[in-house]
């Protein structure tokens, strides 16, 4: 599998860039994701970003986003480390992505 791919419509993503991003092993990436503790929100750009995506990971304290292009390639990646302080519930958004590999 490459690092990000499109599929009828719906966005892959390897789980290790996930995990790292926000800061987990990649196992406990999936037990948290199936707890929905983590969850995240998949963009796709209009205008001047046509062709972009923006795959944004929420977890209890961190919020992990990268924005790729057509291809699945990563043209952007940011996270926000809220440290002891809780995202807002009404922050996280509900899972549309799916980490795989």
């Amino acid at each position: 599998m490459k690092p990000i791919e499109f599929e009828n419509g719906a966005v892959q993503i390897d789980a290790s860039i996930v995990a790292e991003g926000l800061g987990l092993a990649p196992s406990l990436l999936r037990e948290e994701m199936r707890a929905g503790r983590i969850t995240s929100l998949a963009e796709r750009g209009i205008d001047a970003d046509s062709g972009r995506h923006r795959l944004t990971f929420f977890s209890e304290h961190r919020l992990f986003r990268v924005v790729v292009d057509e291809t699945g390639t990563i043209v952007q990646r940011s996270r926000v480390d809220f440290g002891n302080a809780l995202l807002p519930k009404s922050v996280r958004k509900s899972r549309r992505v799916t980490p795989g590999g």
